[in-house]
């Protein structure tokens, strides 16, 4: 399975497997996995529809691929913040910062994929459902353990449901649509940031009665 992005990094013109990814994300998010034909997906990338069987078996292994991918890619890519905090001795702030901000570049960068995580997720093999699952929960994970770095006085359950809705928040993104819903993008990454980090503040008691 992918483990990065969706989008090309940097300069890099992405491989025949990425562009085939990537414009099935796209198409997927606009009409829906059913309301895309193999022929489309092939035409948007330049080749025949039957070209694509030589990358993947099907549409159904196109979208195991992108929702298993980017759920491999968030986990991976948070542990990896997790531990180079950890290593460089960062406040409990600092470290919850670094993840908050890794989630918000998927946000921004892959819209596509959280809407289909939202519509599709449910049309995957048991199996890869289950992979995706067991990765959402391991990164979850790290983010309870974050949180409560930072705000010691929640519950495991509370630093949990906290994590969750912040992850809606953050999430929300494929609903503002139109040329004037977002600012530019440092900008909107910025009032993210400050709304999710408001959002756990809010969720940390004053004072816990005895």
């Amino acid at each position: 399975m992918v483990s990065m992005s969706t989008k090309t990094a940097g300069t890099a013109a992405p491989g025949r497997r990425e562009q085939i990814l990537r414009e099935a994300a796209r198409l997927f998010a606009e009409r829906g996995f059913h309301g895309v034909g193999v022929d489309e997906i092939g035409a948007a990338v330049g080749i025949s529809g039957p070209g694509l069987y030589r990358h993947f078996a099907g549409k159904d292994a196109m979208l195991a691929e992108l929702l298993v991918g980017i759920s491999q890619r968030l986990y991976e890519g948070g542990r990896r913040r997790a531990e180079e905090s950890a290593e460089a001795g960062l406040a409990p702030e600092a470290a919850l910062d670094a993840l908050i901000e890794g989630h918000i570049d998927f946000a921004l960068n892959d819209r596509e994929l959280i809407t289909l995580h939202d519509r599709e997720l449910d049309r995957l093999r048991e199996a890869d459902r289950k992979q995706v699952r067991k990765l959402q929960r391991q990164y979850v994970e790290l983010w309870v353990a974050a949180v409560r770095a930072m705000y010691p006085d929640l519950t495991e359950l509370e630093a949990r449901v906290s994590v969750h809705t912040v992850f809606g928040l953050l999430n929300s993104t494929p609903h503002l649509s139109g040329p004037s819903a977002l600012p530019d993008r440092e900008t909107t990454a910025a009032l993210l940031h400050r709304l999710a980090r408001g959002a756990f503040s809010a969720a940390a008691p004053r004072e816990r009665a005895e």
